[in-house]
């Protein structure tokens, strides 16, 4: 399975060039652009699965740098203030990393 088959390409290059510009990036708003809050717990579970790099069953911090560049490997690497806030959003225990069993929020701008 890829991101592809859950997430069209269209969408994540809007997504992608929306946040160009380091420190642009916006977890609520590239969310939104590209679908994904409109995903279902099986599509997010398994769009975890795919982000989830070393499959540890957690995404970290160091893998979330290359958030972008698992949609669309020409992007850009995320700044270390976007990291760490999109960390914060998902890391809801407080342990440095993003559970499999946390499911992304589903938001509205």
């Amino acid at each position: 399975m890829s991101i592809h088959d859950i997430i069209s390409p269209s969408d994540i290059a809007a997504a992608i060039r929306d946040c160009q510009a380091p420190d642009s990036f916006n977890y609520k708003k590239f969310f939104q652009i590209s679908g994904m809050s409109k995903k279902s717990s099986s599509q997010l579970k398994d769009l975890f699965r795919i982000l989830d790099n070393d499959q540890s069953g957690y995404i970290e911090e160091d893998e979330l740098k290359f958030f972008l560049q698992r949609f669309d490997s020409g992007a850009r690497v995320l700044t270390a203030t976007e990291t760490k806030t999109l960390l914060a959003a998902g890391d809801h225990d407080g342990d440095g990393k993003i559970g499999a069993e946390v499911q992304m929020p589903k938001v509205r701008l």
